[in-house]
């Protein structure tokens, strides 16, 4: 892999952890909480696949795409199971149980959990350096949860809201990694319009089946209008190519800033303040990240000729 490929795929994987991080508050004005109730996270979860399935019908006749082969159908399946439906469903309905914090402690175990993922669908290595930053990667941004949890008075305990998070990690690292595995052939941008394609004949007469009949703010619109088109779409444009250009193992790591470029959009959409400990806790995430970057190269095989660990050319 080439060190500027590197470079590209971790700047393009950036770019889709920043479109990503907005998701979860978004998907919190979507849905409202449990006592002020907006959008159903049903009507949230299908209508975002169909918005954006919409857009990727015009792309794929736009540039002439050619369907996918059989051997792609299985990675695209699953990538709709884990990215379509199985993640924004699961981490809808926590959202009307507990708060953005209290999410932010368990969805910030998604690096590791996809790392992991890489490492098991993709047969990809990395030395034992790699692992312990991840493992301190995490837990740094789960300790940084748990104290914004605390300073916000919600506390910390695990509920059935907790498993709804949990499974919503699983799905969504199971999601991206089947995506990633086919994107090499079909191309990032149509990896995501393939998956929100495949989700249309359930997502589209679903959401219309499913539209509200009572008064939505103007707010939850806008929450779904940017899931869909953001944290559906357009953010995995750049996050398929970033982890195929990177490497799944690396570029997965960048989700670990995820959580406090959330809070970076918190301040003009939710109004927080940004204090010293959150900028000393990104910056440590980030340290551990370029760390586990230089770690995450597996040795040199003896045998020129032997074939990559990685499937990325």
């Amino acid at each position: 892999m080439k060190l500027k490929d590197e470079t590209l795929g971790m700047g393009l994987g950036l770019l889709g952890v920043a479109f990503f991080a907005v998701t979860l508050p978004m998907t919190r004005l979507a849905t409202g909480t449990h006592d002020a109730p907006q959008l159903s996270p049903w009507f949230v979860t299908l209508a975002r696949a169909a918005l954006a399935g919409c857009l990727s019908v015009i792309f794929l006749l736009a540039t002439r795409s050619p369907l996918p082969q059989r051997r792609h159908w299985k990675p695209l399946g699953m990538a709709v199971l884990g990215n379509a439906i199985g993640f924004p469903l699961l981490l809808g309905y926590a959202l009307r149980v507990v708060t953005a914090s209290h999410a932010a402690v368990i969805t910030a175990l998604l690096p590791l959990v996809t790392a992991a993922v890489a490492a098991w669908v993709l047969h990809q290595r990395a030395r034992l350096g790699f692992w312990v930053c991840a493992v301190a990667g995490s837990a740094l941004v789960v300790a940084f949860s748990v104290l914004r949890a605390h300073q916000g008075g919600s506390g910390f305990g695990f509920e059935w809201a907790d498993l709804l998070l949990v499974g919503a990690v699983f799905a969504a690292s199971i999601g991206y990694i089947y995506g990633a595995q086919v994107t090499p052939a079909l191309g990032a941008e149509r990896v995501i319009c393939w998956v929100c394609v495949l989700a249309l004949p359930v997502s589209l007469p679903g959401a219309l089946w499913l539209w509200p009949q009572h008064a939505v703010a103007a707010s939850a619109w806008g929450g779904l209008l940017y899931v869909g088109v953001f944290s559906m779409w357009a953010g995995f444009f750049a996050w398929y190519r970033g982890l195929v250009l990177g490497g799944a193992l690396r570029v997965s790591q960048t989700q670990l800033l995820q959580p406090f470029l959330s809070i970076l959009a918190a301040v003009p959409l939710l109004g927080e303040a940004l204090d010293g400990v959150t900028l000393a806790f990104a910056a440590a995430v980030v340290l551990t990240v370029v760390i586990g970057k230089q770690f995450s190269r597996p040795p040199t095989p003896p045998n020129p000729g032997g074939r990559a660990i990685s499937p990325v050319r």
